[in-house]
């Protein structure tokens, strides 16, 4: 369930990942192609800003991997302190209504 969010939360970053792959190799391929009627220096320009945007995307995909990853691990800890809690506070009744019968 755990990696289910974890997809969940990430699935935008991918996307966008994705999409500026799909343009970086649209864009080389034209640069590949002799019958292009836009020239070299634009190409290599789309190709260096594509590239940028995608470099960004993977550190905003690691930060939020990083950060789910954390959030994973205190909502372990939240739920194992609850766990605890509630069994003190039954415990804490059964003694309760024993003292009071």
């Amino acid at each position: 369930m755990e990696g289910h969010h974890l997809s969940e939360n990430l699935k935008p970053f991918f996307h966008r990942a994705t999409e500026a792959q799909e343009r970086l190799a649209r864009l080389e391929a034209a640069l590949a192609s002799t019958k292009t009627d836009i020239p070299d220096a634009k190409l290599v320009e789309e190709n260096k800003q594509i590239q940028s945007k995608l470099e960004e995307a993977n550190v905003t995909v690691k930060q939020e991997q990083t950060k789910v990853k954390e959030l994973t691990i205190e909502n372990a800890k939240q739920k194992y302190r609850i766990l605890h809690l509630v069994r003190a506070l039954r415990e804490a009744d059964e003694k309760l209504e024993k003292l009071s019968k």
